[in-house]
């Protein structure tokens, strides 16, 4: 019998339709991120939801997205990945229609649950099917860096799109934009894009489930708290508990052959580094975008609208940074270009010093430059650290790298978010007016939207007066909060450096790749 030859190194019109079609789920799992910032006034006007299920209704997405994307990864290294991409469309699909019509809170969390368990399924599939079709190093390079700026633009994106389609249909309509992506995925994908799997992947390790996902949900759903709430013994609780899990979880997939996360992951070069490095990427990305968005609508005054529009600006520029990043690591070592990009980022936490409470163009430009910065890299560890894994665990390898993602866009909230609230609540403790009312300093130590209500209602010159020193208070937080940012990409720069020095992508299409392109279908 004659086994069907391996595919040519060098990608074609076919593989590159293929990644037209695959940056389709991509831009909507990265978009549901933040589609909903606009919809929840609609949503708690119709389903009268309590505070703690508006909360679920936003977290629930993240928090089966974030739980289960080693699950599915390994998944999708057992049972194909073209195949899982699919059981995914569908699901993401039926999540969204369930969302659009829902009659209930309960029924709206459940529905957003249901679409983070599609988005597992869909992110590292992805990804790992681009390192799949793409085994020429130059061409993945480049694949992976559209990729890695169409996620970021796909989150600046999503307001955008939640805010267009709540300004003339019902809030359900923000989720119905999925639909007929989906449909037009389960089409193609199966023409277009060929499969792959891992073709001796050993017994699914079923006790590393609950154990990926307690090792994962403690320690995201802790550092969102602490980001929102600040310090607290709970929060501190669920991040201990999650890191001992963890510890268990790692433990055992080093020691059994059938693990979930296979040995090899471990034994290849780059792998850990890109991972950390990828994290600290995210940590930044997201620990910037915590105070942009909240200076464009409570320091500037913007309504929602005005401020999703104007967020996506920097998008502009960090779309074509990765692409840019990949062509230049082609010529000259990728570990000056990844050193190269956190410097970068570290000037645009630079930038934000020289803010003011009406300084639009830097605040923006320093979100660009951060932007640029943190996507060059991102896409090139991505690269390097799914080059150095074994092409038939593509997909675990993806779903680590996203996994440390989750991890470090909540360190990156919740530290530097810390930071701000810290040096926010001791300027005011220092510069509030007096004669508040009783009560009324507390609200105004919380947040700066708790400050400009407190100072709508006082009204007249100590309203006016509590306005400015609340926004200054939180633009001087920002500033501390870029400091520390500052630093760390600086170290950062200094770390890839030296980790990094004079390593390339090291190509693991050996026995491995071929025998996995022999199960092809």
């Amino acid at each position: 019998m004659t086994q069907p030859a391996a595919s040519p190194v060098h990608a074609g019109r076919r593989e590159w339709t293929a990644f037209v079609v695959l940056l389709l789920p991509l831009l909507l799992v990265s978009m549901d991120v933040s589609v909903l910032y606009f919809a929840i006034p609609a949503i708690s006007r119709e389903l009268d939801p309590s505070s703690t299920q508006q909360l679920w209704i936003f977290d629930s997405y993240a928090f089966a997205l974030a739980g289960l994307l080693m699950t599915m990864g390994s998944l999708g290294d057992r049972i194909g990945r073209r195949r899982l991409l699919l059981l995914g469309a569908t699901a993401f699909g039926v999540a969204s229609i369930g969302a659009a019509y829902a009659q209930s809170a309960e029924m709206l969390i459940a529905a957003r649950a249901l679409l983070g368990i599609g988005g597992a399924t869909l992110m590292p599939s992805t990804m790992a099917l681009v390192r799949n079709m793409f085994r020429d190093d130059s061409q993945r390079t480049k694949a992976i860096g559209i990729w890695s700026g169409a996620m970021a633009g796909g989150i600046a994106l999503g307001s955008v799109m939640g805010g267009v389609m709540l300004d003339h249909f019902w809030w359900g309509s923000v989720f119905l934009v999925n639909v007929p992506a989906m449909l037009l995925l389960l089409v193609l994908v199966p023409v277009l894009v060929p499969e792959f799997r891992d073709p001796a992947p050993g017994r699914f390790d079923l006790l590393s489930v609950p154990l990926s996902m307690g090792a994962v949900l403690p320690v995201v759903y802790g550092l969102k708290e602490i980001a929102s709430d600040g310090y607290h013994p709970v929060a501190a609780l669920c991040i201990t508990g999650g890191l001992a899990i963890g510890y268990v979880f790692v433990r055992r997939q080093r020691l059994r052959d059938d693990a979930m996360i296979g040995k090899a992951l471990f034994r290849a070069r780059g792998f850990g580094s890109g991972i950390a490095l990828n994290s600290v990427a995210m940590f930044a990305m997201m620990g910037s975008a915590y105070f942009t968005t909240q200076y464009l609508q409570s320091v500037l005054g913007m309504g929602p609208m005005e401020a999703a529009l104007w967020s996506t600006a920097p998008s502009l520029a960090v779309g074509v940074a990765a692409p840019v990043a990949g062509m230049v690591a082609q010529k000259t070592d990728r570990a000056h270009v990844i050193a190269a990009g956190f410097l970068i980022a570290a000037a645009g936490f630079a930038l934000l010093l020289f803010s003011g409470t009406d300084s639009l163009w830097i605040v923006l430009g320093g979100a660009a430059v951060i932007g640029c910065g943190i996507v060059t890299v991102m896409a090139l560890v991505s690269d390097m650290a799914l080059a150095a894994a074994p092409p038939e665990k593509a997909g675990s390898a993806a779903s680590l790298l996203e996994t440390g993602q989750e991890f470090g866009g909540a360190l990156g909230m919740a530290v530097l978010g810390s930071i701000g609230t810290a040096v926010y609540r001791r300027d005011i403790a220092d510069s509030a007016p007096a004669g508040l009312p009783p009560g009324a300093l507390d609200t105004v130590r919380d947040t700066l939207a708790g400050a400009s209500a407190v100072a709508a209602e006082l009204g007249g010159g100590t309203g006016a007066a509590l306005l400015t020193t609340a926004r200054e208070a939180f633009v001087h937080g920002m500033q501390g909060a870029a400091v520390a940012g500052g630093a760390l990409m600086i170290a950062a720069a200094v770390l890839g450096a030296v980790l990094l020095r004079g390593r390339v992508c090291e190509r693991t299409d050996g026995p491995g790749a071929l025998a996995e392109a022999l199960t092809r279908r």
